[in-house]
């Protein structure tokens, strides 16, 4: 086990979901909703609604995570299908989201991090990220720090708070597409 130091910052415990979570994942998530341009929905879904798309998302046989600090969850990060149509099966698409207060403590890292080695273990070829806003610089540098590049911009596709809103758009190749890339 390892210790920290009375300066050094506690580090997120990263874990799959768990059905008390939901409370916290819909406050995280409703923040995000109506206050920010990361998500292009516009009315808070309610802790049912959350667990339902949890259900729906691990049924499909992918990951859900959560990262608690202190025994708090401070943030989530789950994995879905990218498109419907079958020709899509190998890509999945990320999204993370970390409690109002938390960024910059490594949070987001450790959650992303946590799912990308969880969907290399799968059977997925490619992860998308779809980030609002364009000006989102904090989850733009978090997908590049973790080797997904920038592949395009969607611009004006959302009407959020009284502004348009682009859609940046980055991939990263997983498991054996990602040791094909590598060659």
């Amino acid at each position: 086990m390892t210790t920290r130091t009375a300066n050094e910052p506690a580090r997120p415990v990263v874990r799959d979901a768990r059905p008390a979570d939901f409370d916290a994942i819909a406050r995280i998530y409703a923040h995000y909703v109506e206050n920010a341009l990361a998500t292009f929905e516009e009315i808070a879904p309610a802790v049912d609604e959350m667990r339902a798309r949890h259900a729906s998302i691990t049924g499909a046989g992918l990951p859900y995570v959560v990262a608690e600090l202190e025994g708090a969850v401070v943030g989530y990060t789950y994995a879905t299908a990218y498109r419907a149509r079958s020709a899509y099966r190998h890509t999945i698409e990320d999204s993370v989201y970390i409690a109002d207060g938390f960024n910059g403590r490594g949070i987001g890292l450790a959650l992303l991090s946590a799912l990308i080695a969880r969907c290399e273990a799968g059977p997925w070829r490619q992860m998308i990220a779809v980030i609002g806003n364009s000006g989102n610089a904090g989850s733009i540098a978090l997908h590049a720090r973790l080797g997904f590049e920038h592949v395009g911009v969607l611009r004006n596709v959302g009407f959020k708070h009284g502004r348009w809103v682009d859609t940046v758009l980055m991939q990263r190749p997983l498991g054996a597409a990602s040791a094909e890339a590598a060659a």
